[in-house]
């Protein structure tokens, strides 16, 4: 399936594929997802998430962080011009989009220079994405937010109250995993249908490729999907710790959480293999470039 080039997107020119993220400016690289290298970010606040896109890795964080690299080794702050903690980023029709705390949302077309939108709501957004021709937003309590633009956003009915706090779009539809295992889907970010993930354990990460669907959770929660949602099967992890993100490349599914996990899985997130991070700072966001 062709995915949208966004969140945790992709390519393997370069020796650095992998982009890890996390507390304390926590930046680590790989280029298999196996053996990993810290780097220096420049930065004492906590980076939440970062993504590859127009041959940029972009990672933001609390206190409005913003960080850019063209090669994921040296990395330049950037001005966001607000404090609150940037959770979600995207990139899609030219533009990133960055959201956070209180309804924050930021839109750049270079990931340099960053403008203030409204957003329409004081809820913290936690995670966003872009697919057909849509950015989706999704936070607190049910939380989501559409735009063709990044720029104006419109509220609409996500049938829960639940916390949101990851969307992703591959195969013509959009899905968002949240707390209490809750998760929606949607084939144009306007109706939402709620389906069911077999855990109530809190769900925060989401990757989709090639049939199969990867959610990370609370505890160490996997739950995977090798026929586009159709049938559910709960993973053993080897760990308790909760698990952020997920992401995919080189033929890996690689996800991080807390304490410096991080574990890979080569056969469509069916069993996974712990690795040495060399940090016990908790992973927020992993990106992969092509």
């Amino acid at each position: 399936i062709s995915c949208s080039s966004s969140d945790d997107s992709k390519t393997t020119t370069s020796s650095v594929s992998f982009v890890a993220v996390g507390t304390s400016g926590t930046l680590l690289t790989s280029s298999d997802g196996t053996s990993w290298t810290s780097r220096t970010s420049g930065t004492s606040n906590g980076l939440q998430r970062v993504i590859y896109a127009n041959s940029t890795f972009v990672t933001v964080g609390n206190s409005g962080t913003i960080l850019t690299s063209s090669d994921g080794i040296s990395w330049t702050s950037r001005t966001s011009g607000t404090t609150n903690t940037l959770y979600g980023i995207t990139y899609g029709n030219s533009t990133f989009v960055t959201v956070g705390n209180s309804g924050t949302i930021l839109t750049s077309s270079d990931g340099t220079t960053w403008t203030s939108r409204t957003s329409g709501t004081t809820n913290d957004l936690w995670g966003d994405h872009y697919g057909n021709s849509t950015f989706v937003a999704v936070g607190d309590s049910g939380t989501i937010l559409t735009s063709s633009d990044g720029t104006s956003w419109d509220n609409r009915t996500s049938g829960t109250s639940y916390g949101l706090q990851k969307v992703f779009y591959a195969n013509s539809r959009f899905m968002v995993v949240g707390d209490a295992g809750s998760m929606l889907r949607s084939s144009d970010g306007i109706s939402w249908d709620n389906s069911t993930s077999q855990t109530t354990e809190n769900l925060y990460g989401i990757y989709y490729v090639n049939s199969s669907i990867v959610m990370v959770g609370e505890s160490g929660t996997i739950i995977t999907s090798l026929n586009e949602g159709i049938d559910w099967d709960n993973r053993t992890s080897g760990t308790t710790n909760r698990l952020y993100k997920v992401t995919y490349g080189n033929s890996t599914f690689v996800t991080v959480g807390l304490s410096g996990t991080v574990l890979t899985s080569s056969d469509n997130g069916t069993t996974w293999t712990s690795r040495t991070s060399g940090t016990t700072e908790t992973l927020h966001g992993i990106a992969y470039k092509e």
